[in-house]
C-alpha cells in the first residue's frame, strides 16, 4: 500500500473512532436525559425502581425503625403496609379522612392531618401500634399489618412482602451502596444546615449529629447503620441542598447517580461527609 493510501486508511479509522466515541457520549447524555430522575434499590432478591420521594420516605421509615431499636421484621411489615396504602408516597388524601404514607385517620386517633403528613411522626405512630401486636415478628406480614391498620382487605398486604424485603436490605444498610438516586441539580438558595441536622436527630435519634459538613456516627455504630444514614442523606439531598455524599470508600452525587456510588478511596468509614 502506498504512503498516501495508508494515510487515508489511518484518517478513516481515526474519524470512525472519533465518531464512535462522540456517538457514545451523545447516547450516554441522551439516555441520562430520558431517564430524568429516579432511584433504584438493588438486592440479591431483585431490583426495584422508585421515585425520589418514595426513596426519601423509605429512608425515613428505616431511620425511625433504627431509632426505636426494632427488628428487621418490623421494617418489612412497615414497607409492605406503606406500599399497599400509598405506594410509599406522602399523599394528602385517601379513603374517608385517611392521609399520609400509612393512610392513618385523624378521626381514629392517629393524630392531626398535619402530624400524619410528617413522615417521621406517622412512621413513629405506626411502629408504636405494631409493637403492641402480640408476637408480631412471628406473624405473617399481612396478619401483623392488618392488626395495625384494620383495613377493608388485610390480605392485600401479603403481595408486597418481596418488595418490602428488598427495600429493607437496602435502606437498613444490610447491602452497602444498594440504593442510588439521580436527578438534575437546580439553582436555588441553599437550605440551612440546622434543618437537616434537626431532621437527622428526629429520624435516627439524638446520638446522630451533624457538625458542619460531617454527619458523626455514634461510637460502635455498625457499617449497616452508617449506610442507612448515608442513604438517608442521599435520598434527602435535594431537600437539604447536598450535592455530594461520601462514606465507606464510596461517593454519590445526583448527576452521577445513575452510575451508583462511585469508588472513592478517601471516603471515611467512621463518618459521613457532605458537600
Amino acid at each position: 500500500m502506498s504512503g498516501r493510501g495508508l494515510a487515508i486508511v489511518v484518517a478513516v479509522v481515526v474519524l470512525v473512532g472519533g465518531l464512535g466515541y462522540g456517538g457514545y457520549r451523545l447516547f450516554s447524555e441522551l439516555d441520562r436525559a430520558l431517564m430524568g430522575e429516579g432511584c433504584t434499590a438493588k438486592a440479591p432478591a431483585g431490583e426495584i425502581q422508585l421515585e425520589v420521594e418514595q426513596a426519601a420516605n423509605a429512608a425515613t421509615i428505616a431511620g425511625v425503625a433504627h431509632r426505636e431499636k426494632l427488628p428487621r421484621r418490623a421494617l418489612v411489615i412497615a414497607y409492605a403496609t406503606a406500599e399497599q396504602e400509598s405506594h410509599i408516597e406522602n399523599i394528602p388524601y385517601g379513603d374517608r379522612d385517611s392521609v399520609g404514607i400509612f393512610q392513618q385517620r385523624p378521626s381514629q386517633g392517629w393524630g392531626t392531618v398535619e402530624q400524619l403528613q410528617d413522615p417521621v411522626y406517622s412512621t413513629t405512630k405506626f411502629f408504636a401500634a405494631l409493637v403492641k401486636v402480640k408476637d408480631y415478628t412471628e406473624r405473617d406480614v399481612h396478619d401483623a399489618a392488618q392488626l395495625v391498620q384494620r383495613s377493608f382487605d388485610g390480605s392485600l398486604y401479603a403481595q408486597h412482602e418481596g418488595m418490602a424485603d428488598i427495600l429493607t436490605t437496602g435502606f437498613a444498610g444490610e447491602a452497602p451502596a444498594a440504593i442510588t438516586c439521580w436527578y438534575r441539580l437546580e439553582e436555588g438558595p441553599a437550605p440551612e444546615a440546622e434543618a437537616s441536622a434537626a431532621e437527622l436527630r428526629r429520624t435516627f435519634g439524638k446520638r446522630f449529629t451533624r457538625k458542619g459538613q460531617t454527619i458523626e456516627l455514634p461510637a460502635k455504630a455498625t457499617k449497616a447503620t452508617g449506610w442507612s444514614v448515608a442513604t438517608w442523606a442521599m435520598t434527602h439531598a435535594r431537600t437539604y441542598g447536598f450535592t455530594e455524599v461520601r462514606f465507606d470508600g464510596r461517593r454519590w452525587s445526583p448527576e452521577e447517580g445513575q452510575e451508583g456510588w462511585l469508588p472513592d478511596a478517601s471516603a471515611p468509614a467512621d463518618r459521613i461527609l457532605l458537600k
